[in-house]
């Protein structure tokens, strides 16, 4: 194959030159056919070698695909095909995906709806990030509610879009509004449509009650035409941009308080791009449908039960109730301010809302309870009482030192507390401090030694008077004094003299020793 500096030296020669086939075959040192080739069709391209793609088997697989969804990816199709064998590179693939898929259809034109007053509410959720509770995330949601005529809107931050929540921010709408819409428009939400086939929508049977009761006919949008509820989600774009952006919040409740402040202050006061009113000014309260006169209840409801920790589990927290209630299934009530325990209809305990998790709520308080109702917690409260009985009458440290001693003792300190309490409430406090100091210094532990003591200082002993005798002279005789050392004789050991004995003892008028009798005592 000739270069193209060849081609141009094979032309030069043969028609400008003009020299013969034979002299350009030596110069050139081609062949007379490979210049004669030449000289008829200058522009020789090489013939084309068919070469088969390793996509090539899979091709009519992938048009299968793209026909069922135009939008899939060459990375899932490609994930696809690995199984069936395809080992060629992801770059050829995605190449001839991008070529092969279909067209696009063209945007929808739409034409602007703007209901009358009290004709339409639009409803929709926004995703704000989260709220960071000293380490514990919680995602943070958006309810946005906007008056399709006015452009009024109310917006209310939660940490969950369970059907519960999604109910109680309505109804926090309506009371915000004055009233709620003929009709609220909806995207295809998991809270609100069950299922969505064309044009043919069924919803939520809790939902659909929920509509009857505030009297609100509910409409889904179609799948992908968010130009449906084109002012709630521009109203979400607008909080995004004109309250999100340099503010910093504490917790749930400190959003919340300024979003109100916010709606109240900008949001519903600006003039608004395409009505050119305030939607303030714009709004008729009067235009909506009343409220019912009993709100319904709809925080969220679970039950759960009570271990023997006197705890039961909710929202990642443990919260207490009374001791009463271990082993049973209480009921839970909670909005985003408070959660309340319920016994069937009666309410137990309630509680503010705790958006940590881990948490343990009421534990100082029941488990006191708790103690109380014990034998130990009991003693401790009867002696609480008596120290404040007695207080001032009697030493706190002789008191103390007693019910020690008596604990030592093998008496029950709980009985003996509630007899001196009786002894108390019989002789008075001053009577029982005195006897409880009499019992003390003589170590006699025990409230029957107190109940004796007292007993004796109410009835005391009278002196009995001297015995009188029928004959006068005996009352006037004179005995003499005796000595007991002769009976401790017989008590004491043999030969060993009494410790007690006094050093001087009034001797007997009669001698001990047996001396010789004098004449005139022979007489």
């Amino acid at each position: 194959m000739l270069t193209a500096d060849q081609i141009n030296d094979l032309h030069r020669l043969y028609w400008s030159e003009r020299w013969p086939i034979r002299k350009i075959e030596r110069h050139l040192h081609r062949s007379w056919r490979t210049i004669k080739k030449y000289l008829d069709a200058p522009a020789q391209s090489a013939a084309p070698r068919q070469r088969q793609s390793k996509l090539d088997p899979f091709k009519p697989t992938i048009a299968e695909w793209l026909e069922k969804d135009p939008t899939a990816t060459a990375a899932v199709i490609e994930q696809r095909l690995r199984p069936l064998g395809y080992a060629g590179a992801y770059t050829i693939l995605r190449q001839y995906v991008r070529a092969t898929r279909p067209a696009r259809k063209p945007p929808r034109a739409f034409l602007r709806m703007e209901p009358p007053p009290g004709e339409r509410f639009e409803v929709d959720w926004g995703h704000f990030g989260a709220l960071d509770y000293a380490g514990d995330k919680r995602k943070l949601y958006a309810f946005a509610l906007v008056e399709a005529h006015s452009r009024m809107l109310y917006l209310e931050f939660t940490h969950s879009q369970s059907f519960e929540t999604f109910a109680r921010c309505h109804v926090h709408a309506f009371l915000a509004m004055g009233g709620v819409a003929r009709e609220i428009a909806y995207d295809n939400l998991a809270t609100a449509v069950a299922e969505h086939d064309g044009r043919l929508v069924r919803f939520l049977p809790r939902f659909l009650a929920f509509a009857r009761e505030y009297g609100f006919y509910p409409k889904a949008c179609n799948p992908a035409a968010g130009w449906e509820k084109g002012k709630v989600e521009r109203a979400i774009g607008y909080a995004r941009q004109a309250f999100w952006p340099l503010r910093e919040f504490t917790d749930l409740h400190d959003v919340n308080r300024q979003a109100r402040q916010w709606l109240a202050e900008i949001a519903n006061q600006r003039v608004h791009r395409e009505t050119r009113e305030r939607p303030i000014d714009r709004f008729k309260a009067e235009t909506l449908r009343p409220l019912p006169v009993i709100p319904y209840d709809h925080r969220d409801t679970v039950e759960a039960l009570v271990y023997k920790d006197l705890r039961l589990h909710f929202d990642g927290n443990r919260y207490c109730v009374p001791p009463r209630f271990v082993g049973r299934r209480l009921t839970l009530k909670a909005d985003s301010t408070s959660v309340t325990i319920y016994d069937r209809v009666h309410e137990i305990v309630s509680y503010p809302r705790c958006w940590r998790r881990g948490q343990t709520l009421g534990a100082g308080r029941f488990e006191a309870e708790l103690a109380d109702l014990r034998p130990a917690a009991k003693r401790s409260r009867a002696q609480q009482r008596l120290f404040a009985v007695l207080e001032n009458l009697c030493s706190q440290a002789m008191l103390e030192a007693y019910l020690r001693d008596m604990a030592d003792t093998d008496r029950a300190l709980s009985r003996q507390l509630a007899e001196i309490l009786e002894l108390v409430r019989q002789y008075g406090p001053e009577p029982v401090a005195a006897a409880i100091e009499k019992a003390s210094a003589a170590r006699a532990f025990g409230a029957d030694y107190i109940a004796n003591i007292l007993r004796q200082q109410q009835s005391p002993r009278h002196p009995q008077p001297p015995l009188r005798l029928r004959d006068p002279r005996l009352n006037d005789l004179a005995t003499d004094p005796l000595s007991l050392l002769e009976y401790d004789a017989f008590i004491l050991d043999s030969g060993k003299e009494p410790d007690d004995a006094p050093g001087t003892e009034t001797e007997s008028t009669r001698p001990l020793h047996h001396e010789p009798l004098r004449g005139d005592d022979a007489d």
